[in-house]
């Protein structure tokens, strides 16, 4: 059975995020460790998903500054893709923002990703910049996940949402 577990920065292991974030942006993509080894995760809320075995699979993060609700770090391991483990993540991670008072998310999407995060309701701003070798786009979501009358997100139904 597929399970979900939060992580504070400040005072849990994440150990488990660091293991799919290692597979998917170290090993995979080819990112400098030492930009995702940067500090900033006791600053963060972690969430990640594991699978039936117990394995961590699928990992996201929101960092919340003064004026920003900042989601980052959305990875899911090659064998656990096409799951829809990383939308569920990033509905959590909204959901959680607009609980903490956060109705404006922002993240830096790869701008091979865009169009996932599209799907989410999240909209481009900004011009294309280059973040640890990979295309970024940055991209802002307002408000909660809003629900189609069929249960899903709002990735291309007719509803004017």
């Amino acid at each position: 059975m597929i399970s979900m577990k939060w992580f504070m920065g400040t005072k849990d292991d994440v150990s488990d995020v660091h293991t799919v974030l290692r597979q998917v942006f170290i090993e995979e993509q080819g990112v400098p460790e030492a930009d995702i080894n940067n500090n900033t995760d006791p600053e963060c809320i972690h969430l990640v998903v594991y699978d039936e075995l117990g394995k961590p699979v699928s990992t996201g993060r929101v960092r919340i500054t003064d004026d920003d609700f900042i989601i980052g770090r959305i990875a899911t391991v090659k064998t656990h893709r096409g799951q829809g483990l990383a939308t569920g993540i990033m509905e959590a991670l909204i959901e959680a923002c607009v609980q903490m008072g956060g109705n404006r998310q922002i993240l830096d999407s790869q701008v091979s990703a865009r169009g996932f995060y599209e799907n989410l309701g999240f909209t481009p701003y900004g011009e294309i910049f280059e973040k640890s070798g990979i295309p970024h786009i940055g991209m802002e979501h307002i408000g909660s996940i809003k629900k189609c009358g069929s249960g899903g997100h709002c990735g291309g139904c007719a509803s004017p949402h």
